[in-house]
């Protein structure tokens, strides 16, 4: 979730019971990777299988690059990849929710309007991609 435009604020809910959720707590830091429509069936898969037995990339032949501002890698596959610290943690013990500074932002130029995957649970996606402007009535700096 968005929270914040400068500085750059996204809300994330990890459960505490994901191998990620350790591993950011003790960092500090993660990147949050965009994957499109492409990577159904790979998003899933990765999702039923814990990175405390299994090694993600090799198992599903996805491409660690090296990220700028933080020591966790991008996904290369990913149509866009948010290097990100943590900003705030007064959440994070009550309901699991991080909230993230984005300190760097990758992200592929084509497509312009990507169909990207956005879990709603149990299974479900939705896809966005299909782009409506409203440029003519946008008002920068009204409340």
């Amino acid at each position: 979730m968005v929270m914040e435009f400068t500085p750059s604020l996204v809300a994330c809910m990890i459960t505490s019971g994901n191998h990620s959720h350790d591993m950011i707590r003790r960092s500090g830091e993660c990147v949050i990777n965009l994957p499109t429509t492409k990577l159904t069936d790979t998003v899933v898969r990765i999702g039923n299988c814990s990175g405390e037995k299994v090694d993600k990339f090799a198992e599903f032949e996805l491409t660690a690059l090296d990220a700028d501002e933080v020591a966790a890698p991008l996904i290369g596959e990913c149509h866009a990849n948010f290097e990100c610290r943590i900003h705030d943690d007064a959440l994070v013990d009550r309901y699991n929710v991080f909230i993230f500074e984005v300190v760097r932002a990758h992200v592929a130029p084509r497509p312009k309007h990507p169909e990207t995957l956005h879990y709603t649970g149990d299974g479900v996606f939705v896809v966005a991609g299909k782009a409506i402007s409203r440029r003519s009535l946008f008002r920068p700096g009204m409340p």
